[in-house]
């Protein structure tokens, strides 16, 4: 995984009263959509290539009932995103526990899906007193490791990150404890451990900043090259993934396909795609068609087996804790709602053209308050070329409030979710077109911080106030 990634972890079958918030110049982002993969999750489009596409997750998370719904039925793959590393699963020397790792292990067998191992030997999330042992001694204990944790897992995972961040941007080798005491072979014997606990499960060298061409990727390159020539036991390349957007590496398939060449497989094991804050149309936009990009260039190359996001959803992202004013980088919103990107992906990964984009805007302003109550009104715009013919509205409300009537719209309530359908005379916006629909609340005018937009299904997208 990425080095700076803090602690985280197949299926077959959530200002004033008064204040304008304008969508318009926030995430009003088109949403590519096509029919062929409305009900078809991306796991199944991608097992229909014959990839799989997963997500990555962690412990702390599976107590998110809603989090977890979407783990377990969206993906066919998931990789254990911390609890497999060494501090966790031998914190003391000769104490193994799999306990967390487990957990999420188990999750995965019971929603048919395929786990990936990872990471068996990392410079980062060592145990203080694996840097204490001394350089004789090193190998053995890096051997001991690999083939009681392997040998754990015999037969429950598809892939192992057998070695992980080995290489600097120049493309030398990183001065871990491992290289500092073990020398340059600690890889090599790393791959040879863990073959010799595991004859089936394939194994990776997986790093970041390798998707394209480059010292680093050519470094990563020859190493393969040589293990392949002296028959060191290497089945496969990870490639993180960690992009940003508007720069995803022009090589990217090239680069796969020289892997590919060398007689391994290839996966993008930590997919993400992360923008300056705030998310805007543009960006979305931006963010959409690079992910479908990174789709359709592991779908060039026979042997690129599979996508895995760094987990799926903005709410668990790692990206805005270490790159501050950077995030939004995952198909799903923190909300869970899916972003353009996701649309992106299910369209490359069934190899049509996404549908005609448009977008709609929801404006909301207060009109009138009194004690206990409140009236407001909401604009609905289109941003777009394309006429929408229908609308929806939801949102949820703020703490106190609840909603007794509406006009100009049909209303649905269900607990502290209000959704808004148009009336049948007020469906119908072209370019520029706006219409409104009011209703009556009961508590404090508070403005809502999650209210959506989304046209009928022949220009569907969705904008959200921020």
């Amino acid at each position: 995984m990425f080095r700076h990634h803090p602690p985280r972890g197949r299926r077959t079958a959530g200002f004033l009263a008064t204040a304008l918030v304008a969508l318009s110049a926030g995430l009003t982002a088109a949403a590519p959509t096509a029919a062929a993969h409305a009900d078809t999750t991306l796991g199944e489009l991608a097992e229909a290539k014959g990839r799989y596409f997963g997500s990555a997750t962690d412990n702390p998370e599976l107590p998110d009932t809603r989090y977890t719904q979407i783990l377990g039925s969206e993906f066919s793959q998931i990789t254990v995103g911390n609890t497999m590393k060494w501090q966790y699963t031998e914190p003391s020397r000769g104490r193994f526990d799999y306990t967390a790792a487990e957990e999420i292990v188990d999750l995965a067998e019971s929603n048919g899906q395929s786990v990936r191992g990872h990471t068996l030997v990392w410079h980062n999330q060592l145990p203080d007193w694996v840097g204490d042992v001394p350089a004789g001694e090193l190998l053995e204990v890096m051997r001991d490791h690999i083939t009681h944790e392997v040998d754990h897992f015999e037969g429950r995972l598809i892939h192992w990150d057998v070695v992980n961040e080995a290489f600097e941007e120049d493309g030398s080798r990183r001065q871990s404890v491992f290289q500092q005491k073990i020398g340059d072979s600690y890889i090599a014997e790393a791959f040879k451990a863990a073959r010799a606990a595991d004859p089936d499960v394939k194994l990776y060298y997986n790093d970041y900043n390798i998707e394209g061409i480059g010292p680093k990727s050519d470094a990563v390159y020859e190493m393969v090259k040589s293990f392949k020539a002296r028959g060191i036991p290497i089945d496969g390349v990870g490639m993180q993934a960690h992009l940003i957007a508007g720069q995803v590496p022009a090589s990217l398939q090239q680069n796969i396909q020289r892997f590919a060449d060398l007689g391994v497989d290839v996966a993008l094991t930590e997919l993400d795609i992360r923008m300056t804050l705030p998310r805007t149309a543009a960006k979305d936009a931006r963010q959409a068609t690079d992910y479908g990009a990174v789709a359709e260039a592991c779908l060039a190359v026979s042997r690129c087996v599979g996508i895995t996001l760094w987990d799926y959803t903005d709410k668990y992202s790692w990206v805005p804790s270490v790159f501050p004013g950077e995030g939004a980088a995952l198909p799903w919103d923190e909300n869970f709602a899916k972003k353009p990107a996701y649309h992106a992906i299910a369209a490359a990964l069934t190899g049509g053209s996404p549908a005609p984009r448009g977008e709609c805007t929801a404006t909301y302003r207060v009109t009138s308050q009194w004690q206990g109550g409140f009236t407001a009104e909401v604009t609905v715009g289109n941003g777009h070329t394309a006429p929408i013919t229908g609308w929806t509205v939801t949102w949820t409300l703020p703490g106190g409030q609840s909603v007794s009537s509406a006009w100009n719209g049909d209303l649905t309530v269900g607990g502290q979710e209000v959704t808004v359908r148009n009336a049948a005379y007020n469906g119908t916006l072209s370019r520029s077109g706006s219409t409104t629909f009011g209703f009556q609340g009961e508590g404090t005018a508070d403005t809502p911080a999650d209210m959506t937009c989304t046209p009928s299904p022949a220009t569907q997208s969705s904008g959200v106030i921020g």
